[in-house]
């Protein structure tokens, strides 16, 4: 990091219990006719989910580390793909928790350019142990998700 430049800084905003992560399209993101590639997607919103925990306090690589050895992992995703996004696009990226019940996670994204949606998903996180079982997930990263207040995203 540069001096002044903090990792929050990167890290997008939540307003009103929606994060909002900006980034722009590069080659690397599109195939040769300029075209975001499906998989794309999945990744943007991958970090507007992770962007979302580490905004909330909620750091993946610290619960992993510590003593309840907590992760998460995408259980089930419903995807809409309603218009292409393009080389040089400005995205944004809308995460909000819809539910939160035992070990399950559901959040709404979807991939915006302009206020217009692009793709938007229905994300079902599974809490799980380093050996895969399925984990309550604990109070403290409830209360820090709002404790899972309906919220729209797309």
């Amino acid at each position: 990091m540069t001096a002044g430049h903090s990792d929050r800084a990167l890290a997008g905003r939540i307003d009103q219990g929606i994060h909002r992560l900006d980034l722009r399209i590069y080659w690397e993101d599109t195939d040769a006719g300029g075209i975001v590639y499906h998989a794309g997607y999945v990744r943007f919103m991958e970090r507007g989910r992770t962007d979302f925990l580490r905004l909330a306090g909620i750091r993946q690589s610290e619960l992993a580390a510590g003593p309840d050895g907590i992760l998460f992992a995408v259980r089930h995703m419903d995807l809409d793909f309603r218009k292409p996004a393009r080389l040089d696009d400005l995205l944004q990226v809308t995460t909000a928790v819809e539910e939160i019940a035992g070990a399950r996670l559901v959040m709404r994204q979807a991939v915006l350019r302009g206020g217009e949606t692009l793709v938007a998903a229905r994300v079902t996180v599974a809490a799980i142990s380093l050996e895969g079982r399925p984990r309550r997930i604990p109070m403290p990263i409830r209360a820090a998700l709002g404790g899972g207040a309906t919220a729209a995203a797309d």
